[in-house]
Protein backbone atom coordinates (compact mmCIF):
# COMPACT_ATOMS: atom_id res chain seq x y z
CA UNK A 1 0.00 0.00 0.00
CA UNK A 2 1.61 3.31 -1.05
CA UNK A 3 2.25 5.90 1.62
CA UNK A 4 0.77 9.40 1.65
CA UNK A 5 2.14 11.97 -0.71
CA UNK A 6 4.51 14.63 0.60
CA UNK A 7 1.83 17.22 -0.08
CA UNK A 8 -0.71 15.33 2.04
CA UNK A 9 1.79 14.97 4.89
CA UNK A 10 2.67 18.66 4.70
CA UNK A 11 -1.02 19.56 4.84
CA UNK A 12 -1.66 17.47 7.95
CA UNK A 13 1.42 18.77 9.75
CA UNK A 14 0.65 22.38 8.78
CA UNK A 15 -2.88 21.96 10.16
CA UNK A 16 -1.48 20.60 13.42
CA UNK A 17 0.94 23.52 13.73
CA UNK A 18 -1.99 25.91 13.23
CA UNK A 19 -3.90 24.09 15.99
CA UNK A 20 -0.97 24.44 18.38
CA UNK A 21 -0.56 28.13 17.59
CA UNK A 22 -4.22 28.70 18.42
CA UNK A 23 -3.95 26.67 21.62
CA UNK A 24 -0.96 28.75 22.69
CA UNK A 25 -3.01 31.90 22.12
CA UNK A 26 -6.31 30.78 23.65
CA UNK A 27 -5.62 27.99 26.18
CA UNK A 28 -4.34 29.26 29.56
CA UNK A 29 -2.43 26.07 30.39
CA UNK A 30 -0.78 25.81 26.97
CA UNK A 31 0.12 29.50 27.08
CA UNK A 32 1.99 29.11 30.38
CA UNK A 33 4.22 26.25 29.27
CA UNK A 34 7.94 26.69 28.57
CA UNK A 35 10.64 24.47 27.12
CA UNK A 36 11.67 23.51 30.65
CA UNK A 37 8.15 22.82 31.94
CA UNK A 38 7.52 20.45 29.03
CA UNK A 39 10.60 18.28 29.64
CA UNK A 40 8.76 15.85 31.91
CA UNK A 41 6.06 15.33 29.28
CA UNK A 42 8.65 14.78 26.56
CA UNK A 43 10.25 12.04 28.66
CA UNK A 44 6.90 10.46 29.55
CA UNK A 45 5.73 10.39 25.95
CA UNK A 46 9.04 8.93 24.80
CA UNK A 47 8.79 6.04 27.26
CA UNK A 48 5.12 5.48 26.43
CA UNK A 49 6.09 5.23 22.76
CA UNK A 50 8.75 2.65 23.62
CA UNK A 51 6.15 0.63 25.55
CA UNK A 52 3.71 0.79 22.64
CA UNK A 53 6.39 -0.49 20.24
CA UNK A 54 7.26 -3.37 22.60
CA UNK A 55 3.59 -4.32 22.88
CA UNK A 56 3.04 -4.07 19.13
CA UNK A 57 5.97 -6.38 18.42
CA UNK A 58 4.09 -9.05 20.39
CA UNK A 59 0.50 -8.31 19.35
CA UNK A 60 1.13 -7.22 15.76
CA UNK A 61 -1.21 -4.25 16.30
CA UNK A 62 0.67 -1.03 15.59
CA UNK A 63 -2.34 1.27 15.91
CA UNK A 64 -1.32 2.25 19.42
CA UNK A 65 2.17 3.09 18.14
CA UNK A 66 0.64 5.65 15.76
CA UNK A 67 -1.26 7.20 18.67
CA UNK A 68 1.86 7.45 20.85
CA UNK A 69 3.90 8.86 17.98
CA UNK A 70 1.21 11.52 17.69
CA UNK A 71 1.72 12.40 21.35
CA UNK A 72 5.46 12.55 20.73
CA UNK A 73 4.90 14.77 17.70
CA UNK A 74 2.82 17.04 19.93
CA UNK A 75 5.88 17.63 22.08
CA UNK A 76 8.07 18.42 19.05
CA UNK A 77 5.55 20.87 17.62
CA UNK A 78 4.84 22.40 21.05
CA UNK A 79 8.53 23.20 21.51
CA UNK A 80 8.80 24.52 17.95
CA UNK A 81 5.80 26.85 18.39
CA UNK A 82 7.23 28.20 21.66
CA UNK A 83 10.55 28.83 19.90
CA UNK A 84 8.73 30.46 16.99
CA UNK A 85 7.07 32.92 19.37
CA UNK A 86 10.47 33.79 20.81
CA UNK A 87 11.97 34.27 17.36
CA UNK A 88 14.47 31.44 17.91
CA UNK A 89 13.39 28.92 15.26
CA UNK A 90 10.27 27.24 13.89
CA UNK A 91 9.23 23.76 12.77
CA UNK A 92 10.52 24.38 9.25
CA UNK A 93 13.95 25.15 10.72
CA UNK A 94 13.83 21.88 12.66
CA UNK A 95 12.88 19.95 9.52
CA UNK A 96 15.50 21.65 7.38
CA UNK A 97 18.18 20.94 9.96
CA UNK A 98 17.43 17.23 10.25
CA UNK A 99 17.06 16.89 6.46
CA UNK A 100 20.50 18.42 5.93
CA UNK A 101 21.94 16.13 8.58
CA UNK A 102 20.44 13.03 6.95
CA UNK A 103 21.94 14.03 3.61
CA UNK A 104 25.39 14.67 5.12
CA UNK A 105 25.50 11.48 7.14
CA UNK A 106 24.21 9.19 4.38
CA UNK A 107 26.63 9.83 1.50
CA UNK A 108 26.05 6.27 0.28
CA UNK A 109 22.55 7.44 -0.69
CA UNK A 110 22.82 11.20 -1.29
CA UNK A 111 26.53 11.79 -1.89
CA UNK A 112 29.00 11.31 -4.71
CA UNK A 113 30.31 7.99 -3.36
CA UNK A 114 27.13 5.97 -3.82
CA UNK A 115 27.66 2.39 -2.66
CA UNK A 116 24.78 -0.06 -2.60
CA UNK A 117 27.01 -2.85 -1.32
CA UNK A 118 27.54 -1.49 2.19
CA UNK A 119 26.38 -3.57 5.14
CA UNK A 120 24.31 -2.07 7.94
CA UNK A 121 27.40 -2.20 10.18
CA UNK A 122 29.48 -0.32 7.62
CA UNK A 123 26.80 2.32 7.25
CA UNK A 124 26.67 2.80 11.03
CA UNK A 125 30.47 3.04 11.26
CA UNK A 126 30.52 5.69 8.52
CA UNK A 127 27.70 7.60 10.26
CA UNK A 128 29.73 7.68 13.47
CA UNK A 129 32.87 8.91 11.67
CA UNK A 130 30.93 11.69 9.96
CA UNK A 131 29.21 12.61 13.24
CA UNK A 132 32.53 12.85 15.07
CA UNK A 133 34.07 14.92 12.26
CA UNK A 134 31.21 17.41 12.61
CA UNK A 135 32.11 18.19 16.21
CA UNK A 136 33.82 21.56 16.72
CA UNK A 137 37.04 19.88 17.90
CA UNK A 138 36.78 17.14 15.30
CA UNK A 139 37.23 14.54 18.01
CA UNK A 140 33.69 13.52 18.79
CA UNK A 141 34.00 14.86 22.30
CA UNK A 142 30.36 15.65 22.98
CA UNK A 143 29.30 14.58 26.44
CA UNK A 144 26.77 11.78 26.61
CA UNK A 145 23.42 12.82 28.12
CA UNK A 146 23.46 12.17 31.85
CA UNK A 147 19.78 11.16 31.79
CA UNK A 148 20.42 8.11 29.62
CA UNK A 149 19.36 4.79 31.18
CA UNK A 150 22.42 3.13 32.73
CA UNK A 151 22.59 0.18 30.30
CA UNK A 152 22.31 2.46 27.28
CA UNK A 153 24.90 4.82 28.77
CA UNK A 154 27.31 1.92 29.33
CA UNK A 155 26.72 0.66 25.79
CA UNK A 156 27.53 4.05 24.29
CA UNK A 157 30.66 4.49 26.42
CA UNK A 158 31.96 1.09 25.33
CA UNK A 159 31.15 1.93 21.70
CA UNK A 160 33.15 5.15 21.95
CA UNK A 161 36.11 3.31 23.44
CA UNK A 162 35.97 0.76 20.64
CA UNK A 163 35.98 3.47 17.98
CA UNK A 164 38.90 5.19 19.70
CA UNK A 165 40.87 1.94 19.80
CA UNK A 166 40.82 1.87 23.61
CA UNK A 167 40.49 -1.37 25.62
CA UNK A 168 36.99 -2.44 26.60
CA UNK A 169 37.90 -5.53 28.63
CA UNK A 170 35.82 -5.89 31.79
CA UNK A 171 36.21 -8.55 34.47
CA UNK A 172 33.06 -10.63 34.44
CA UNK A 173 34.08 -12.30 37.71
CA UNK A 174 34.72 -9.04 39.55
CA UNK A 175 33.32 -8.83 43.12
CA UNK A 176 31.96 -5.39 42.14
CA UNK A 177 28.36 -5.69 40.91
CA UNK A 178 28.73 -2.66 38.67
CA UNK A 179 31.76 -4.21 36.94
CA UNK A 180 29.82 -7.45 36.37
CA UNK A 181 26.91 -5.52 34.90
CA UNK A 182 29.32 -3.65 32.64
CA UNK A 183 30.79 -7.00 31.58
CA UNK A 184 27.30 -8.13 30.56
CA UNK A 185 26.92 -4.99 28.44
CA UNK A 186 30.24 -5.79 26.77
CA UNK A 187 29.04 -9.35 26.20
CA UNK A 188 25.83 -8.05 24.64
CA UNK A 189 27.79 -5.76 22.32
CA UNK A 190 30.01 -8.64 21.22
CA UNK A 191 26.87 -10.62 20.39
CA UNK A 192 25.30 -7.73 18.50
CA UNK A 193 22.53 -7.42 21.08
CA UNK A 194 21.04 -4.22 22.47
CA UNK A 195 21.44 -4.71 26.26
CA UNK A 196 18.74 -2.18 27.12
CA UNK A 197 16.17 -3.93 24.92
CA UNK A 198 17.29 -7.38 26.06
CA UNK A 199 16.65 -6.48 29.70
CA UNK A 200 13.31 -4.86 28.86
CA UNK A 201 12.23 -8.01 27.00
CA UNK A 202 13.29 -10.25 29.89
CA UNK A 203 11.41 -8.15 32.45
CA UNK A 204 8.32 -7.99 30.23
CA UNK A 205 8.24 -11.79 29.99
CA UNK A 206 7.87 -11.92 33.76
CA UNK A 207 5.14 -9.32 34.16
Amino acid sequence: MPGPSAAAADGAVAEFVAVMRRLRAECPWKREQTHRSLVRYLLEETYETVDAIDEAEVSGDFGHVAEELGDLLLQVVFHAVIAEERGDFDLDDVARGITAKMRRRNPHVFGDDLDEGLTAEQVDARWQRIKEAERPDGAGGQELPSALPALLYADKVLARRERAGLPTDVAADSPDLGERLLALVAEARAAGTDPEQALRDAVRRRQ
